[in-house]
């Protein structure tokens, strides 16, 4: 009895941890809102949840979640504290590593050094089922190194054309000179679902038509004076405001997400690899468990 539970508790500390990045083509489409409200909807479904603050100097993330943290990403790249120590938690149990705000020198870090910040989360030693990663809006050096670093891509978009066509910009860059081959859209602040699905096709007849990438529409994030409230409280609207209609849309992504394929290793520069590849010699090694496809 104490080899299997043994054997158990092996297994749960080397399960995969999905990692996804949430990227905007253009800046102002509510792309960290996004992230921190994803966050903290799968964190109120049992999720134990991180967010990475990956616009790296001009932070927004803590500013949102009403933090106020000591140590942040700068003080990991210049040595002075381990990535363990500046996790801060929020009160609704969402893990945060923080960024820098007006630091020049952390958004110029080489490409080498984005890859030292995906190496360093190895190091943390917590069971954790979601990393979302929250990029600088564009298509610089760090979103290119986080995003190929994670499973999976949301590119979120608006109803403006400058958001529409910069979105395509960042999925042509991902997926014709990096290998993305997947990339989720998510419509936000959209007037009904029908809004939402338009800004999709548009994207969509493009990529059908020029690129060999599949894209996922995955769902409206509705247009609503809540989340501006909640915003200055300083609060995901999840937990500021649950009835409302754009936090019961969060409340619907989560059910999206969960249905997501488990994650592989690709072999490549990624988050958390050594839990991909230890889940997949796992299952291989154990007959009663099924490999991944």
């Amino acid at each position: 009895m104490d080899d299997q539970a043994s054997g158990l508790r092996r297994l749960a500390r080397q399960r995969p941890t999905r990692v996804i990045s949430v990227a905007s083509g253009k800046g102002g489409v509510g792309k960290t809102s996004v992230t921190v409200n994803l966050a903290a909807a799968l964190a109120r479904h049992g999720n134990e949840v991180m967010v990475m603050d990956a616009d790296l100097g001009m932070a927004n993330v803590d500013v949102l979640l009403g933090l106020n943290p000591e140590y942040n990403l700068a003080h990991v790249v210049s040595g002075e504290r381990s990535l363990a120590e500046v996790v801060t938690t929020t009160p609704g149990g969402v893990r945060v590593v923080p960024a820098a705000s007006g630091r020049q020198r952390m958004a110029e870090l080489t490409t080498l050094q984005h890859a030292g910040i995906v190496r360093a989360f190895s190091d943390l030693a917590l069971e954790l089922d979601f990393l979302l990663v929250d990029t600088a809006a564009g298509i610089s050096d760090s979103v290119i190194t986080f995003s190929k670093a994670s499973q999976e891509v949301i590119v979120v978009v608006c109803d403006e054309p400058a958001s529409i066509t910069d979105a395509y910009a960042l999925i042509k860059v991902l997926s014709q000179d990096h290998g993305v081959e997947r990339v989720r859209v998510l419509a936000n602040m959209a007037a009904d679902m029908e809004q939402g699905q338009r800004l999709y096709e548009k994207i969509a007849r493009v990529t059908d038509r020029y690129l060999q990438v599949e894209l996922d529409f995955m769902g409206v994030i509705p247009e609503d004076e809540a989340l501006r409230r909640a915003i200055h409280q300083r609060r995901p609207v999840v937990d500021a405001i649950p009835d409302s209609p754009v936090a019961q849309a969060f409340g619907h992504l989560v059910g999206k997400v969960d249905a997501w394929p488990q994650p592989e290793s690709t072999g490549q520069l990624e988050f958390f690899a050594e839990r991909l590849l230890g889940h997949r010699d796992t299952a291989l090694a154990d007959p009663g468990i099924r490999a991944p496809a």
